[in-house]
């Protein structure tokens, strides 16, 4: 069974080119070492009528926007095999020190596939 690794990142506007440049980094990375699918998506159409928006379950501030990205694995044995790698590899350290996000903002949990069309 497919495993997904899931992440919602708020980050400043102004740092957009930054986080940019850090997900293609680690698209790249994970691919290398088996990732099926790595998306990374910014918000765009975030005043939403139902449900609860992105903006608020983030706490947003008004000078931000919210990142929301997946990682697909074979299964939850794959993701974790996979991450063990990109651990190792000397291209993490090319990872800039200081993140374009902070860190203890970022929601992240792996999940279970329960549908898949």
């Amino acid at each position: 069974m497919r495993y997904v690794d899931g992440f919602v990142v708020p980050f400043p506007r102004k740092n957009l080119a930054a986080y940019h440049r850090l997900a293609r980094l680690g698209a790249r990375l994970w691919k290398k070492h088996g990732a099926l699918e790595y998306m990374e998506c910014v918000g765009d159409d975030l005043k939403v009528k139902m449900g609860m928006p992105f903006p608020r379950l983030a706490r947003l501030k008004p000078s931000e926007t919210v990142a929301f990205s997946f990682i697909v694995y074979k299964s939850r044995a794959h993701r974790d095999a996979v991450n063990a790698r990109v651990m190792k590899d000397p291209v993490l350290a090319k990872m800039p020190k200081k993140m374009p996000f902070d860190m203890k903002r970022m929601a992240y949990g792996g999940f279970k596939v329960l549908v898949e069309a």
